[in-house]
């Protein structure tokens, strides 16, 4: 992907399609990948992501928008079907899927608004708009619709979401066009249904929704006892973001897991096996955990799975986990990586950010993002 561009995303809605496809290689590559003609009569990615920009830009629930909200579900249908090119295969069968091409796109979004001059709140609802964009067709075949539901809209506007949907559907040639609008019709009466619509689900507390995204056997309305009893910090950014700073100017008196630490004392490269590393600092947690001490935890933690793992670990021992996120911009991120005392590679931090999975609040009790 691009590293840098001369123009930005945030201006896409003035800017031709000449301008956007020179700037931007993922949006050129669309041009090159096929669709299923069951889905898509229309041809390829672009054809499609063309016609959707001119569904859009007629819809009256677009144009009632103010002029921020347009841009955001703008730049979210521009970038929708972003990770088809990654994603799409021939199936035995002679089909044409691009299956987690959603997941993907959100990651390839994320990467290149982490280059822009926006906020991470911006930033986020577009990714989590290309993250979601299908969910409106295909909620009621989830397991759970109504968690499923509400994980979205911890993410984005799901108002927003049906109207990127609905112009998802319009801008294609199908044949069961009729039959996706009415799905999209039933989401929006779901959202209306639980109370997330054009709003943040309001949930009893923070730990009643801690619980409910944690645990099986809860729902939404669940009104949960507060037991946690202590507090874990756990950092989350790339290389150079200024995790130990920020440490020491906000939780000086707490102690610190921090596994840049224990490499150095175990001699472990960044690119060896990190096995030893991981368990010694899970031990250190543990004891800190057993003694109910509240304390930080500091890694990049930029990996979905990976942080759950950890957050089951703390909550196992009754803590309240405060997921601290240092979203900076880019160009900081590097300069202040080249004043560490060892820097890592730029490369490698370009590495890191395209497998970024940003942290939202289905996974914490609190969600601090320091900008």
């Amino acid at each position: 992907m691009n590293k840098h561009t001369p123009i930005s995303l945030f201006d896409a809605p003035h800017l031709s399609w000449e301008q956007l496809l020179a700037a931007y290689e993922p949006l050129a590559q669309l041009a090159q990948c096929p669709q299923d003609a069951f889905y898509h009569a229309e041809g390829d990615v672009l054809k499609h992501t063309k016609m959707v920009i001119n569904e859009l830009k007629k819809m009256p629930a677009y144009k009632q928008l103010d002029k921020k909200a347009q841009t955001i579900l703008y730049i979210a249908a521009l970038l929708h079907d972003i990770g088809k090119p990654a994603t799409t295969t021939l199936e035995e069968n002679g089909r044409i899927s691009s299956k987690g091409h959603a997941k993907v796109g959100e990651k390839m979004a994320r990467f290149l608004l982490a280059q822009e001059n926006m906020d991470w709140q911006t930033k986020e609802e577009i990714c989590g708009l290309v993250r979601h964009h299908g969910l409106p067709i295909w909620f009621l075949e989830k397991n759970n619709p109504q968690k499923t539901l509400l994980e979205a809209n911890c993410v984005c506007n799901l108002y927003w979401l049906s109207i990127l949907a609905e112009a998802d559907i319009r801008g294609r040639i199908c044949q069961d066009q009729e039959n996706m609008l009415l799905k999209i019709t039933l989401f929006r009466e779901f959202c209306i249904e639980n109370k997330c619509y054009d709003k943040k689900y309001h949930f009893f507390s923070d730990h009643s929704r801690f619980l409910y995204f944690h645990k099986e056997d809860k729902t939404p309305d669940y009104q949960a006892y507060d037991n946690t009893q202590m507090t874990v910090y756990l950092m989350c950014g790339l290389p150079g973001a200024g995790k130990n700073t920020w440490i020491a100017q906000n939780l000086p008196h707490l102690p610190v897991v921090a596994l840049d630490d224990i490499r150095q004392e175990l001699a472990v490269d960044f690119k060896d096996n990190q096995g030893q590393v991981l368990q010694m600092a899970e031990e250190r947690a543990k004891s800190w955990l057993r003694k109910k001490q509240s304390f930080v935890w500091n890694a990049t933690n930029l990996i979905r799975q990976r942080r759950r793992k950890l957050i089951d670990l703390f909550a196992s021992y009754g803590a309240r986990i405060v997921i601290v996120w240092l979203h900076k911009p880019l160009e900081t991120i590097l300069a202040q990586n080249k004043q560490r005392p060892t820097p890592v590679k730029e490369a490698v931090i370009y590495q890191f950010l395209e497998r970024t999975e940003a942290p939202n609040l289905t996974e914490g009790h609190e969600l601090w993002v320091v900008e």
